[in-house]
């Protein structure tokens, strides 16, 4: 398997192409594996930048406008570098009724950003989900594979500053 990045890393396009070359080869000759590709390489990269989508069209011998089209129509997929803690909000039924609008506002207060943004440190992204499968325990977030239940819009800055905390002892 390939090492993952640090998404903040920057690459040169060599690099990302090499990466990608990497990824696309082990997923060759299986049926479907567009998607898969697309996945692995988001998790490498953080995202997924016009080279590597370009070099997987190639490699694939997929047109680079199918290729474009499958990020475009996935909310999941994203061009735009994220920050290294994806922050997701669930606005589904319960936990919109619950308060996660309210708890959504803190967070854009706290980082100072908007919905499908990155702070200027590229350490927190924001994003809204519709359903995270945990109605009862709502408003739910998610921080990467974290997830947070019966958050408070009070408790969002204590939630952000454990991240914090952890960036600047692994630093």
């Amino acid at each position: 398997m390939v090492e993952v990045k640090d998404p903040a890393q920057e690459l040169t396009d060599e690099q990302i192409i090499e990466q990608t070359d990497i990824v696309v080869g082990e997923f060759i000759g299986k049926k479907g594996a567009l998607i898969p590709v697309l996945q692995t390489l988001q998790d490498l990269f953080g995202y997924l930048p016009e080279t590597a989508l370009k070099r997987t069209g190639e490699q694939m011998n997929i047109p680079f406008s199918e290729v474009a089209g499958v990020v475009s129509f996935y909310k999941y997929f994203s061009i735009i570098p994220r920050g290294k803690y994806l922050i997701r909000v669930c606005l589904g039924t319960s936990c919109y009724v619950r308060g996660g609008k309210e708890v959504l506002q803190s967070l854009k207060e706290n980082l100072g950003i908007d919905i499908d943004e990155t702070t200027e440190d590229q350490l927190f992204s924001l994003k809204i989900g519709r359903c995270f499968g945990a109605c009862g325990l709502a408003p739910v977030i998610m921080i990467n594979d974290d997830i947070y239940r019966r958050v408070k819009p009070s408790k969002v800055g204590e939630i952000l500053q454990s991240y914090k905390i952890m960036e600047a002892e692994n630093d």
